[in-house]
């Protein structure tokens, strides 16, 4: 029997039924499908999708290859759309080795010949200190000494 592996944006759904359709070109249904979606492939590695996803006039001219940054939690913290725009705001939490971060965006996105795309957003970085005995900052619900902590 083979196991999918859990989708990295948090659903809770395997990949292949949750971000892996967007991933293999099913055009996302919503803003926030999008940034999963996006969160997931920014996990995974997947450059070539968040360059297609990404509007031309905002898209950088390449990505990162080797990125040290390590994204383990996405948080949705409020979505909405109107017509051809959309905008998500959310908290990603990463690691880059032992140190923990949370980037903050209110992101804006827009449809275009019916696919969204990720516009630009007003990013906020803000260094964790987790504790070994507060809750994990990957979001598992276990102390940090019990989870990603322990070292």
């Amino acid at each position: 029997m083979t196991t999918t592996p859990p989708c990295p944006c948090g659903s809770g759904q395997p990949l292949a039924a949750c971000c892996g359709p967007y991933h293999r070109g099913e055009p996302a249904p919503t803003p926030e499908a999008l940034m999963r979606s996006r969160f997931s492939a920014f996990a995974l590695g997947l450059s070539d999708y968040l360059r297609e996803s990404w509007a031309a006039e905002t898209r950088p001219a390449s990505l990162p290859v080797d990125d040290p940054t390590q994204w383990v939690r996405l948080e949705i913290l409020d979505h909405g759309e109107s017509g051809e725009r959309g905008t998500v705001h959310f908290r990603a939490t990463f690691r880059e080795g032992r140190r923990w971060g949370a980037l903050e965006e209110q992101s804006r996105f827009r449809r275009e010949a019916g696919r969204w795309l990720y516009v630009d957003g007003e990013p906020t970085v803000t260094r964790l200190k987790p504790g070994r005995n507060a809750p994990c900052p990957c979001g598992s619900g276990r102390k940090g000494k019990a989870c990603c902590l322990r070292h």
